[in-house]
């Protein structure tokens, strides 16, 4: 068959082989075609047209498309569904193409590599994982490409599934990858899907050939063996799908079970810390009671403190100290909440420039929370708690940035950065005159008409510019016996004929390159504004992490007074005295009636149990849990409701 298609199309079918498991998205001037069964599942599961191409073959071969402006959100669709998508670019201009116009594979999309923005939820990550086992040892890796987070967690023993079981279900990956044909584990991806419906799994072989991919992202840090080979196939992944540097990826952190509380995939589910039971949404839940933040960084990070709460009783009184400091300052609370209301998601911003997928508009929504730290981190020169100085000091002002994104960037930029129309007049010379030779057209042809019209002699001629024809020369039909023999005809209409001359036609030739020069010289300086803004993506990282603490720390303060919580003594006696008590969720869904408080003691000795006695919904479940979430809540740094 290949012998008999069209030079285009053979080329698509070579990419195609390549890539059997993904549908294969191929650019055609202003749209993206899929062909032969890709267009077959794409017409259905998009609801498109499904239509012919003539392609070499004796039959058309099926084909439908979607226009190359509007193709992520097609994508999203699609990966929604389950599928996966290889994207197959024009790497040359066509116009300048001799022969066949050169194409690449750019990107391949997955569930768990996706940077679409109707992909992405605000509050909570898009993990991808990869799993490894070796001599009885289990290694997950996972990372997020779009905030650059990146960790790794081991099990052993008997117990590893189950401590897998419990590590997946707190992070709910969309993706998970794992070596084919590891012993004893049976059939993995049918297993991983009883236990996580809607996560895509599947084998992955490591390339033989791949770079150190963990020394290029970690430097030379030190590794277990089987922790270096799975953390390294998670990033040979990342980089063949994604097909980018991925400097985002720069910090490698362990999921350490001395660090966190060991919470269960049963407890974390009955509890409903981040997802009801009802419906597996945000309301009646833990997160939702807590959830004051300001910022989409903080939202993330306020959930990862709920899942995770940490066992450092140090670390636990740093933070309650924070706390104690902003809800006993309700200034300081306020103003550090609405400087970080000017914060826009800086983590996924950084992951966009860095794969090339930003626009204009998110150098924009840079500037704007970049201006935000100069205020926020005057008025955290006022905090006294150790934490809220740590998280200050952790801040950077970015001045140079910010600089060049307010001498570079226009508040309004379009959405496209093909197209001109980003850059700032006054911030590049060779640019600024290129704008005015495209400006200064209207009057260049105002001048142009009035001279044409005194040596023509017609009065009603008119010089006008169309998308289809250009410039032209407008003769009514009852004057065309006044046109002199240098006008030459470009279009007749009916009252009407259209024509050209030399001087027309060279202007045009001079606005029309302006155009091209405008819009290629502004794409060279957004992509050196990007390639700066590059080089302190580590910097950047780290100040958007202290504000995602920050805003973590105003909003359980926020929580803190709004509902009457106090701050919770810690001892190390395995002690628990808890003196009016209340369920923090169950109180918050009360409408008119109030929740009753009640107490309880504990501890290692001699009241290591209670038994609690009572008639059906008598409310024995909810005294459970509400121990279990005050410990939780106390855990995790936050005041409680006793």
């Amino acid at each position: 068959m290949a012998n008999s298609l069209t030079p285009m199309m053979q080329q698509y079918v070579e990419y195609k082989d390549e890539h059997p498991d993904e549908l294969l998205f191929y650019r055609i001037g202003d749209f993206f075609e899929m062909f032969f069964d890709d267009a077959r599942t794409a017409s259905r599961e998009l609801g498109l047209t499904l239509t012919g191409r003539d392609g070499g073959l004796d039959d058309r071969i099926p084909m439908c498309g979607v226009p190359y402006h509007a193709v992520d959100g097609y994508i999203a669709k699609l990966i929604k569904k389950g599928y996966r998508v290889a994207v197959c670019d024009q790497v040359e201009d066509p116009k300048l193409a001799k022969g066949l116009v050169k194409r690449a594979i750019v990107k391949i999309v997955t569930p768990g590599t996706a940077l679409n923005e109707s992909l992405l939820e605000d509050s909570r990550n898009r993990f991808l994982v990869h799993l490894e086992e070796d001599d009885g040892v289990l290694c997950l890796a996972l990372a997020d490409v779009s905030t650059g987070e990146c960790r790794w967690f081991t099990a052993n023993g008997s117990e590893r599934l189950l401590a897998l079981e419990e590590q997946l279900f707190r992070l709910q990956p969309s993706e998970i990858i794992y070596k084919a044909g590891i012993p004893e584990w049976g059939d993995l991806e049918d297993w991983l899907k009883n236990k996580l419906p809607g996560c895509a799994c599947a084998s992955y072989e490591l390339p033989a050939a791949a770079p150190d991919f963990v020394k290029q992202h970690f430097g030379d840090i030190a590794l277990d063996p089987l922790v270096r080979e799975t953390v390294q196939g998670l990033l040979a992944y990342l980089h063949a799908t994604v097909m980018a540097d991925l400097s985002q990826i720069n910090r490698l952190e362990r999921i350490s079970a001395e660090q966190y509380m060991n919470l269960d995939a049963t407890a974390i589910r009955n509890l409903e810390l981040i997802r009801n039971m009802r419906d597996g949404g945000k309301k009646g839940t833990l997160l939702d009671v807590l959830d004051f933040t300001s910022t989409s960084m903080g939202s993330r990070c306020l959930r990862n403190w709920i899942e995770c709460p940490i066992l450092d009783i140090v670390k636990i009184r740093e933070r309650q100290d924070a706390v104690e400091e902003l809800a006993g300052n309700p200034e300081l609370r306020d103003a550090i909440q609405e400087h970080l209301k000017e914060v826009f998601d800086l983590e996924r911003i950084l992951s966009r420039l860095e794969v090339g997928s930003a626009n204009a508009r998110d150098l924009v929504s840079l500037r704007a929370s970049l201006n935000a730290l100069p205020p926020l981190k005057e008025r955290l020169q006022e905090a006294r708690a150790g934490l809220l100085q740590k998280l200050s000091a952790s801040i950077q002002l970015h001045q140079k940035i910010r600089d060049t994104l307010a001498a570079a960037i226009v508040d309004d930029p379009p959405f496209t950065i093909r197209e001109g129309g980003m850059i700032r007049d006054g911030y590049d010379l060779e640019l600024d005159e290129l704008h005015n030779i495209a400006r200064n057209n209207s009057a260049w042809m105002a001048g142009f008409e009035q001279k044409t019209k005194a040596s023509t002699g017609i009065k009603n001629l008119k010089v006008g510019y169309n998308k289809v024809f250009g410039y032209y020369i407008e003769v009514s039909k009852g004057q065309t016996s006044q046109v002199p023999p240098e006008f030459v005809r470009k279009q007749t209409l009916v009252n009407a004929e259209r024509y050209i001359v030399p001087e027309l036609k060279d202007f045009e030739n001079k606005i029309l390159s302006a155009k091209e020069k405008i819009e290629s010289l502004e794409y060279y300086i957004f992509n050196q504004i990007r390639k700066e803004i590059r080089e302190e993506i580590p910097e950047i990282q780290d100040t958007a992490r202290a504000l995602a603490w920050l805003d973590v720390l105003a909003s359980l303060a926020t929580a803190a007074c709004k509902y009457d919580y106090h701050r919770p003594e810690l001892n190390i006696r395995g002690e628990i005295r808890i003196l009016d008590g209340r369920h923090p969720v169950v109180e918050r869904l009360l409408d008119k009636e109030i929740f009753v408080p009640n107490n309880v003691t504990m501890n290692g000795t001699d009241e290591r149990m209670v038994i609690l006695t009572g008639p059906n919904m008598a409310g024995k479940s909810t005294y459970m849990r509400q121990v279990a979430l005050l410990v939780l809540m106390t855990q995790m740094g936050s005041f409680i409701p006793a």
